[in-house]
């Protein structure tokens, strides 16, 4: 055999190496977090979630299921795997997708997952206390708004009224 040949075998059976890695890591993920059973495409829009009962809607970007028949929601995030853990929001959005899963199947997840840009992944555990945080922030959205702000260098930064408002961070 030629030298070339050598090449090509080794080629060949470098990329099926690869094929097989990604093949296992995708098969290792399914058994973590479950089967998809739907994502959320822009050209093609997932099933969106409703529950009458506390006027809540969402669509997650993903939806899986484990064996045992629960769903479990998941949220792609573009951005880096924050140091100190997922952002309040995030961890919110997440247990509301959790609760809205809760609603449609009548099962509550065990969790919910948060996957960011470079790979990293938060799994957050759908706990009583958490649902909780959820219905109480819930009914604090329902409430008539009472005027109060939070300022924030991020919000005022980039507000209009910032330059007559008593109550700007910048």
């Amino acid at each position: 055999m030629t030298s070339s040949t050598w090449i090509l075998f080794a080629l060949v059976g470098g990329a099926i190496l690869v094929a097989g890695a990604v093949a296992l890591a995708r098969r290792r993920q399914q058994q973590r977090s479950g089967r998809l059973l739907q994502a959320d495409l822009p050209s093609r829009p997932g099933m969106p979630l409703r529950s009458p009962r506390f006027r809540l809607a969402g669509r997650p970007d993903e939806l899986r299921m484990l064996p045992d028949g629960r769903w479990v929601p998941v949220e792609l995030k573009r951005r880096r795997s924050p140091r100190e853990g997922p952002p309040r929001s995030h961890r919110v959005q997440i247990a509301a997708y959790c609760l809205l899963v809760e609603e449609t199947t009548g099962r509550a997840p065990p969790f919910g997952l948060l996957r960011y840009g470079d790979g990293g992944e938060f799994r957050i555990e759908w706990t009583p206390d958490l649902r909780q945080y959820v219905l109480d922030l819930r009914a604090e959205m329902a409430a008539p708004y009472d005027g109060r702000a939070l300022p924030s260098r991020g919000r005022c930064s980039g507000c209009a009224w910032r330059a007559s408002c008593d109550r700007s961070a910048v």
